[in-house]
């Protein structure tokens, strides 16, 4: 039952991300593309529906379906239903310096997915998280650490990602990892993300702000036009960082 809950509300999740992001589009033009209509959402949906399942599938083989649900409402954000764990991963930020998963015990991670030509979702992320950072004492800032990984490694060059962190005032606050596709692709999957490589639309990707504990637990996750500004990410950050003692 636990396993078909988590599959449920990732696809629940998934499907309102996909419909608010189309609804976001409308009367706009993507890159000179056109409004994306029932094609985007049929990927958007294909995309979710393989999440859900993914999810089911992992439960089961790791046996993480007996975790109690949280239901404790302690975060602003949504709470997953049960325990997960931050994927592991070994990747370059912006300024090449290698990113450990293993390296983030101890730190609350917030951790967020972009494409640099994105132009809905990705600047108002990009700016939430540098004003959230910007509302942290000094000693809550050193037991944080902002991450955003790529969807779409392609067009995230160097040149552009830099541009994109100074652009919006995030350079030496948000650490922009990029890797070749075919390290990616395996790791999105894992974080249950659909990336704007696979929907072919810079602006459609799902764009979650997740919270993970200093255990590297998954913690709670905020998204744009519904629960994620900076006052509420400060919020579940400092929650976060009370649980860690």
């Amino acid at each position: 039952m636990d396993a078909l809950l988590a599959a449920t509300f990732l696809l629940a999740c998934a499907v309102s991300v996909a419909l608010m992001t189309l609804w976001m589009h409308k009367g706009r033009r993507d890159r000179g593309k056109g409004v994306p209509g029932l094609k985007a959402l049929v990927v958007l949906l294909a995309g979710a529906a393989a999440l859900g399942g993914s999810v089911v599938g992992m439960i089961a083989l790791r046996g993480e379906a007996a975790a109690p649900i949280n239901d404790s409402g302690r975060f602003i954000g949504s709470e997953p239903p049960g325990r997960f764990a931050l994927p592991s991963f070994a990747l370059r930020d912006d300024s090449g310096a290698l990113i450990r998963s293993t390296a983030l015990r101890g730190r609350v991670t917030l951790l967020t997915f972009l494409d640099t030509q994105c132009t809905e979702s990705c600047p108002i992320i990009a700016r939430q998280i540098v004003s959230t950072i910007d509302l942290l004492g000094m000693s809550e800032r050193k037991r944080v650490i902002a991450i955003a990984i790529s969807t779409d490694p392609a067009e995230d060059t160097p040149a552009s990602v830099q541009s994109f962190l100074v652009r919006h005032r995030a350079a030496g606050k948000l650490h922009y990892l990029v890797a070749p596709e075919e390290s990616l692709r395996p790791l999105w999957k894992r974080f249950l993300i659909l990336s704007s490589l696979e929907s072919g639309k810079d602006s459609l990707h799902s764009a979650p702000v997740r919270i993970y504990s200093g255990e590297g637990v998954w913690l709670a996750t905020q998204h744009v036009g519904v629960d994620l500004t900076p006052e509420n990410l400060a919020k579940d950050i400092r929650t976060a960082l009370e649980n860690e003692g």
